[in-house]
């Protein structure tokens, strides 16, 4: 399970969202259904077909395959990354490998949009997978874990042109009514990775080798581009204008703050990781790219949590971060503390994924409607429990199955809690700022997932984590092998955001007084539901 990496923001709409558009609630950076009743220039007079209808078919199979692809990807590299970084010896820079993916995405996602917007979504969209199966290809055949670092970087500028260009496809290819089924399809298609993904990667890995999980992905591109090239090249043409050109739009403003910020979070990073007098050199820097980039992209008033939109957004980013930052860790403090195999390891994860679908279904009950606030608060509660939690398993008496019953009642809090604000924030915005807010909601995402994995490193290396032993294996029956405090550092910090978003529950209606708005009253919320 990931709150996925990805995707953009501003108040200016149209940056890196389709016009309208709105992002899926059960998986942030997947688009969900269009917030606009235009049926788009895709489509036909007469249609009456569904999206398996003849005229979409073959780009509704082919879109759904690189969706397919993405979701297992995700989940693959949760399982085989412990594994991975042991082997190439680069404990130390373990987060990194997770940040670089979701820092090079936040830049590529405002590439895209303008991209997509100047001049078409065909060439970010080949582009971004072409970018994606370089940097798994980079990764897998890493002699180093710079190098690894740097793939993983490749696959995060490929991820984040891919997903914005595929909304901004389906914008264009697909009517109105089409949208909600082909988004809902989106969502379901990340069910079967996230059970088979860990299995899989964990088997491969296991027996094969960590590397054949990224370098046997990028053969599997062939087939959805084949099944799905046909019917991109029938989409109308956008024709660029002469101020359209693509130094023009890696000059765009929101490209250029999207740029600094992932620069910034780098620097950040790095100079935590390496605490000394040089370190404040690139930590200044750091901030001074990070901060204002962050400010001007994300609407006024998220960072003291004004009431309404803005604390529905910061709400977005903090249960995104907390979640993505936790479950990077859980593998690693598995395989290392506790002696599982990578593949039992990734599937302590599993149950989280199928518990997030519950929880999403449960919200969307009309009864639960009036209730959405405190659902909000109530799942961001469940999540801090749950990752309040999963340090226990670094206890030796303590059952190692309390890190998968822990994740599946985290999962539902997401559920509860990611769809519900995507709910919440159309029910907040006028129709005229749909688009920019949801971009605003996507932004918000990526920058809790760059901020809390780069956070939840820094602390992994000051509490000694970089020096587990890159051949170390855990003594099984919970013999520790390196420094179980790094682990509890981070899940602890985590735990924290996660009860500091359930704190922000309370700001979440506009207008409305503190009291009957958070999560004190939760137990009446769900009773209603």
């Amino acid at each position: 399970m990931s709150a996925d990496p990805s995707r953009g923001t501003g108040t200016d709409s149209g940056t890196a969202l389709a016009p309208g558009s709105t992002p899926d609630p059960d998986h942030p950076g997947i688009p969900g259904p269009s917030a606009t009743t235009d049926a788009g220039p895709g489509a036909r007079a007469g249609d009456t077909g569904g999206v398996l209808g003849r005229t979409h078919r073959a780009l509704t199979l082919g879109i759904i395959s690189v969706v397919l692809l993405v979701a297992f990807e995700a989940s693959a590299v949760n399982t085989a990354m412990p594994v991975a970084a042991r082997a190439l010896d680069g404990i130390g820079l373990y987060a990194f490998a997770f940040s670089a993916f979701f820092t090079a995405s936040l830049f590529a996602m405002a590439l895209a949009g303008e991209w997509s917007d100047r001049r078409g979504p065909l060439a970010p969209l080949f582009s971004g997978i072409a970018a994606f199966g370089a940097g798994l290809l980079i990764a897998g055949g890493a002699q180093g874990m710079g190098m690894f670092v740097a793939g993983r970087g490749v696959q995060g500028v490929g991820g984040g042109l891919v997903v914005v260009s595929l909304y901004v496809v389906v914008g264009r290819a697909y009517p109105e009514r089409l949208r909600p089924s082909i988004m809902a399809s989106f969502s379901a298609a990340w069910v079967v990775p996230v059970i088979v993904g860990p299995l899989v990667a964990g088997t491969v890995t296991e027996h094969v080798g960590w590397r054949w999980v990224f370098l046997g992905i990028p053969v599997l591109i062939l087939l959805p581009l084949a099944v799905m090239l046909p019917a991109l090249r029938k989409l109308p043409r956008t024709v660029p204008g002469p101020h359209d050109g693509l130094r023009q739009v890696l000059g765009d403003r929101r490209c250029l703050l999207a740029l600094a910020v992932a620069v910034g979070a780098c620097l950040l990073q790095y100079a935590g990781q390496h605490p000394s007098w040089y370190g404040l050199l690139p930590a200044a820097a750091g901030l001074g790219l990070l901060v204002p980039g962050i400010v001007r992209l994300l609407p006024r008033g998220t960072f003291r949590a004004a009431r309404g939109l803005p604390s529905v957004i910061l709400m977005r980013g903090l249960a995104a971060g907390s979640l993505v930052a936790a479950e990077s860790f859980i593998p690693l403090m598995l395989v290392t503390q506790r002696g599982m195999s990578a593949t039992l390891a990734g599937l302590s994860l599993t149950g989280g994924g199928l518990t997030w679908a519950l929880g999403s279904y449960a919200q969307s009950r009309p009864r639960c409607e009036p209730y959405r606030e405190r659902l909000m608060g109530v799942g961001m509660g469940f999540l801090a429990v749950a990752v309040a939690l999963v340090p226990l398993a670094l206890i030796d008496g303590v059952p190692v199955g309390i890190v998968a019953a822990a994740w599946t009642l985290g999962g539902f809090g997401m559920g509860l809690n990611i769809s519900s604000g995507g709910v919440l924030l159309l029910k907040l915005s006028r129709p005229r700022e749909a688009g920019s807010n949801s971009a605003s909601l996507q932004m918000s995402d990526a920058l809790g997932n760059v901020t809390f994995v780069g956070v939840s490193g820094v602390l992994f290396v000051a509490f000694g984590g970089g020096s587990i032993a890159a051949g170390g294996h855990a003594v099984a029956g919970g013999g520790q092998a390196g420094h179980p405090a790094a682990f509890a550092a981070v899940f602890a910090a985590m735990a924290l955001v996660a009860a500091a978003g359930a704190a922000v529950a309370a700001r979440l209606r506009p207008g409305a007084g503190a009291a009957g708005d958070g999560t004190g009253t939760a137990a009446a919320g769900l009773t209603g539901c």
